[in-house]
């Protein structure tokens, strides 16, 4: 019975993780390498995860320096982080590139902070999806013979402890990112 709660905590667990990966890409006005990651270069003819050619490092609260192992691949780094959707010029001095990110307006602010609770609340709805997909499980167990009626009760007890938990891990995260964003 325990082993249900982990079967579908684990999904539920990759969907928190998941989340955190799409917040880390969220721009909340001061200079986050995560922001990059989803940026993949022509090197050479090869598509390329930026973080594989290139130090991505934080200069100041709002400037990331990407300075490439190879030069001649500045020209193609500024080329993709202009055509990616963060939104923000690279400034190319022919050694490094600098990225500045501007202070962000308070209106800007409460739009992305509405992206924040979007992106949480559908994180929610998926976790309540593999509850609904543990609980149907336990009714084809129980319909089968292959549980009794109290271990139905306890197996749906114990789902629904893993389905708070992991959205208790959601509104933690959705809050934190939320202070970070609104951070001035």
């Amino acid at each position: 019975m325990d082993d249900i709660g982990q079967q579908f905590g684990s999904r539920m667990e990759k969907v928190v993780a998941k989340l955190a990966k799409d917040y880390a890409v969220i721009r909340a006005g001061r200079a986050n390498p995560g922001v990059l990651d989803g940026i993949v270069v022509d090197y050479y003819g090869v598509p390329t995860p930026l973080h594989q050619i290139a130090a991505i490092s934080v200069a100041d609260a709002r400037i990331l320096v990407i300075q490439p192992w190879d030069k001649a691949a500045l020209k193609e780094i500024e080329k993709a982080i202009q055509t990616s959707e963060i939104g923000i010029n690279p400034a190319n001095d022919g050694n490094v590139i600098r990225i500045a990110f501007p202070s962000l307006t308070e209106d800007r602010r409460k739009e992305i902070c509405k992206k924040v609770r979007k992106e949480a609340e559908e994180a929610k709805i998926v976790i309540r999806g593999i509850r609904r997909d543990g609980m149907e499980e336990i009714k084809r167990q129980k319909k089968e013979n292959e549980i009794t009626e109290d271990e139905v009760g306890s197996c749906e007890k114990i789902i629904q402890n893993v389905t708070d938990k992991y959205c208790k891990n959601v509104d933690n995260l959705c809050e934190k990112k939320e202070k970070e964003v609104m951070e001035i």
